[in-house]
């Protein structure tokens, strides 16, 4: 058997999610048929972080253990194999890598980066309809980015997690949390990036964090309530969740 780790670009918006589901097509599926049809070869992908329905991946990272194939292949053939058998779906392997067998795409990530985008003005979206939240109110980005350093370092995120989150324990050390702002159009709209980083997420936890920072920019909460809601370790103190259609998984470090 070889242990090959694939680095994964998808558009989440017409999948239940990454896992495998019995209520609709999700990433996990599409990807091991196409390795099913290009190798012949059952397998189980193992993934480094399990985005929800309509979450985007520009760096998603798996591994799964081949047979030998029935004529020998690099990474670029393996990668371009299963890509062929992916059209047209919005999913593509970027990169192919042999691994030794102790790598686990989940349990050897040292750092996580996701980027969420928000793109601000009055008018509706076209291009990036499904790709961006659209927020037609002005932000005050430098006070959510202010408010937001009140949710660096280690704490207990039970207010920023889901209600149904499965983890074992609500604690959890966020590394980064930035704010990027650029020019989307010529009519005074702003693309608006939120990056975080952290070597694990709780369920729905960026999406909690940006929901809530967007109170802060539309005027209605200060960086005190943020750090109070924090400290109250209850969810019915965030606020809402933002949509899924912003939220970017960008890399998955492992050293």
């Amino acid at each position: 058997m070889t242990r090959w780790k694939l680095t994964i670009e998808y558009n989440g918006g017409d999948y239940v999610g990454w896992q495998r589901q019995n209520n609709g097509p999700s990433i996990q599926q599409s990807i091991e048929e196409a390795i099913h049809g290009f190798s012949g070869q059952e397998v189980t992908l193992h993934v480094a972080g399990r985005t929800d329905a309509g979450v985007h991946a520009r760096g998603q990272v798996a591994h799964a253990d081949f047979d030998d194939f029935t004529k020998p292949m690099d990474g670029f053939e393996v990668a371009k194999a299963i890509n062929a058998y992916l059209r047209p779906q919005p999913i593509s392997v970027l990169k192919a890598d042999i691994v030794d067998e102790e790598f686990h795409a989940r349990y050897a990530a040292k750092n996580k980066l996701y980027t969420y985008r928000i793109i601000n003005r009055p008018s509706l979206l076209g291009l990036d309809r499904g790709q961006a939240f659209h927020v037609k109110r002005p932000l005050d980005v430098a006070a959510m980015a202010d408010a937001g350093t009140a949710l660096l370092g280690h704490h207990d995120f039970t207010t920023f997690r889901d209600s149904n989150c499965q983890a074992k324990s609500p604690m959890r050390t966020l590394d980064r949390l930035e704010f990027e702002t650029r020019d989307y159009d010529n009519c005074g709209g702003r693309e608006i990036l939120m990056h975080v980083e952290a070597q694990s997420f709780l369920h729905h936890q960026v999406r909690n964090i940006i929901g809530t920072l967007l109170l802060v920019g539309e005027g209605k909460w200060t960086k005190a309530d943020i750090a109070d809601a924090l400290a109250a370790k209850d969810r019915t103190r965030g606020g809402p969740t933002a949509p899924a259609e912003g939220l970017y998984l960008v890399r998955i470090d492992y050293a």
